[in-house]
């Protein structure tokens, strides 16, 4: 058994010497400190916040949209409660339909793969079409007549 500073072995003691074995984290640095608290918030927030926005943006274009949104749920789940349980969910969720998915037969999984590209398709055509004005569709016949 291990004795803390004061030569006592009780279980009070133990706790004792586990506080001082384990040095506070660095995030608990600075939550102890006067402010760092509301700073440590905020700046969390700030960024977690910017991270899902970002993400959801990606979202509809090839590349790691929802990865981004899961990450920044993740950095906003160090602080806020509510971020914990959302992201928690959102992995209960996505395990759920992935496994739903993998136990049905091959023209299911291709029929979602095509449906999920088609969706992705015609966002990428919508958006490049209302923010750019470019339409790949008149694009294509142009080119190939």
């Amino acid at each position: 058994m291990i004795e803390n500073a004061l030569g006592g072995d009780d279980e009070g003691g133990e706790a004792a010497v586990r506080q001082v074995a384990e040095p506070l984290s660095r995030l608990d640095q600075i939550r102890a400190r006067p402010g760092g608290r509301l700073t440590l918030k905020i700046v969390v927030g700030v960024l977690g916040a910017a991270l899902v926005v970002a993400g959801l943006i990606m979202v509809p274009f090839p590349g790691p949209g929802w990865l981004v949104v899961f990450a920044g749920l993740a950095v906003l789940a160090t602080e806020f409660p509510w971020a914990h349980r959302l992201l928690g969910f959102a992995k209960r969720t996505v395990t759920a339909a992935t496994g739903w998915l993998k136990r049905q037969n091959w023209f299911v999984r291709v029929v979602a793969a095509l449906l999920t590209a088609a969706l992705a398709a015609a966002i990428v055509w919508l958006s490049l079409k209302l923010t750019m004005g470019v339409d790949l569709i008149e694009e294509a016949r142009r080119l190939l007549g």
